[in-house]
């Protein structure tokens, strides 16, 4: 927010996202979209600090497949910044406001394989949870909602990011293969 620098995390997902779409050889001339949750947390001062639940709205990122893979990683994360950033507390009240006259929920079938999805944030300290077991060994988000695309985002255990992404074994294999990609990945 409020900031015309690219975030870190903004860089990590647009370079997911490249060699996702690289490794799925997707047709450069299709557009492929990426869908990033937005938190209204911060851009909301009249919710309280103890709010307990969902406060987000989603944000897509589109591109065609050639130009997402043509520029480099910092134009991407540009374009995902400006994304994020054009949700401001005006555009969330105005969405609170005119939802209810014609709400539309994102399903599942709305997801395709043109698409990534990120859900959850790293500004969550999964891992300083303890109910009573031990302090968590490892996180993940379950079973449900898992699609080709999907990926999920946790504070690392050690600091950093711990990322479940939900792709196809072809995708995956290619990405393990894809040395632009792997040249910055800790496994």
């Amino acid at each position: 927010m409020g900031t015309n620098n690219i975030s870190s995390l903004q860089a990590l997902l647009s370079h997911i996202w490249r060699s996702v779409i690289r490794n799925k050889n997707f047709d450069p001339t299709k557009e492929t979209n990426y869908r990033v949750v937005v938190g209204a947390r911060q851009r909301l001062p009249e919710l309280p600090e103890n709010y307990f639940g969902n406060a987000m709205l989603g944000g897509i990122v589109s591109m065609k497949a050639k130009e997402l893979l043509g520029q480099g990683i910092g134009n991407v994360a540009w374009k995902m910044k400006k994304v994020i950033a054009s949700v401001t507390e005006e555009s969330f009240k105005k969405f609170l406001e005119t939802w209810p006259a014609s709400p539309k929920l994102l399903t599942m079938e709305s997801m395709t394989n043109t698409a990534l999805v990120t859900s959850s944030s790293p500004r969550f300290d999964m891992y300083g949870n303890d109910f009573g077991w031990g302090k968590p060994i490892a996180v993940r988000s379950g079973s449900a909602n898992k699609f080709d695309g999907k990926t999920t985002l946790f504070c690392g255990a050690e600091g950093g990011i711990d990322i479940e992404a939900c792709l196809s074994f072809k995708t995956l294999e290619g990405m393990a293969n894809d040395k632009e990609f792997m040249d910055v990945v800790k496994v």
